[in-house]
């Protein structure tokens, strides 16, 4: 009981501190790429306070709940976006040996079922805030959910037929260094398709930031529309580690194993840096660009890995 409770409290605390790392990260990483010299002022040295900057100016701010919104619905909402991630986070392996929060036999089904339960906030806020332009981007983001949660299915198969496996701690047991090349290009549909699930650029127009409205967060301020932005962190912090577990062997690496959690977690943070890099590189797709290259893309990549899969452990199982 008390280990359950302490694997618990462990995944609740990478919750809570490694999303405002990321977004931290983002922050000077975008400051760099873009020769903007706000973010690098407050605090003094490469602006370390920004982000307790930002945390302040989220808490000072008027929590507004519109007068005809669904109040109940509109201020759950953002846990509903949060919460599903601090379950995937109990799933992951960081470490041979049980360095799990909870090994579950069909791991990979369990992380991507409950991922796809974030986007339920994003349509309780849209409907909730009694707003249509709210209510147009939580049913754009839903759309978008399930175009792209079809492709990251398929990849994720693709790794688990080649493990013979749905666990996810089996699947790293089974890992073999050559599975890179022979799984790239299902790491690419998985990591493009779990991208855009995120609404991240360049496949953020549900949300449009920068631009007029916000999406279905629209009317949301103070620590709800803050609880919106750790969940996208979070996300993010979820989508590498996965991608780092299925496609690029996790805790394998020349180190011993007492230390395989520091190369799961370099390659954790280097797929970060990809999302931040792709961010500031891309231009923002259109709606129809966005849902074409779901369905003309990334399905039949996502099958011709499917099928390259199948080839291969026929001919080895031979």
């Amino acid at each position: 009981m008390l280990d359950t409770l302490l694997r618990c409290l462990a995944a609740l605390v990478v919750l809570l501190t490694f999303p405002l790392i990321i977004g931290q990260t983002e922050h000077k990483v975008m400051a760099h790429m873009q020769g903007r010299l706000g973010p690098m002022y407050a605090g003094g040295f490469h602006g370390w306070a920004q982000l307790v900057a930002d945390g302040v100016k989220f808490a000072q701010k008027e929590e507004i709940v519109p007068a005809g919104a669904d109040r109940r619905v509109f201020q759950l909402a953002p846990a509903v976006a949060l919460l599903p991630y601090l379950l995937v986070l109990l799933a992951i392996p960081v470490g041979p040996n049980g360095f799990v929060g909870e090994a579950i036999d069909a791991g990979i089904f369990f992380v991507l079922a409950v991922m796809g339960i974030g986007v339920l906030g994003s349509l309780m806020a849209g409907w909730a805030s009694a707003n249509k332009f709210s209510l147009l981007g939580g049913l754009r983001s839903a759309a978008q959910l399930m175009s792209y949660e079809l492709p990251m299915l398929l990849a994720g198969a693709s790794v688990a037929m080649a493990a013979g496996t749905v666990s996810l701690p089996g699947i790293l047991d089974q890992f073999h260094w050559w599975w890179i090349p022979w799984q790239a290009i299902g790491a690419f549909v998985f990591f493009t398709a779990g991208l855009a699930e995120l609404q991240r650029p360049p496949f953020d127009m549900p949300v449009a930031d920068s631009e007029i409205i916000f999406g279905a967060y629209t009317e949301y301020t103070g620590l709800r529309f803050a609880l919106f932005l750790l969940s996208e962190f979070a996300g993010i912090l979820v989508l590498c580690a996965l991608t780092a577990v299925l496609f690029l062997g996790g805790w394998h690496g020349p180190l011993p194993d007492s230390l395989g959690w520091l190369w799961t977690l370099l390659k954790t943070f280097a797929l970060a840096f990809v999302v931040i890099w792709a961010r500031v590189t891309f231009p923002r797709l259109r709606e129809d660009q966005l849902m074409r290259f779901a369905w003309t893309v990334l399905i039949p990549l996502a099958l011709l890995q499917l099928a390259l899969t199948g080839i291969i452990k026929v001919a080895i199982s031979q």
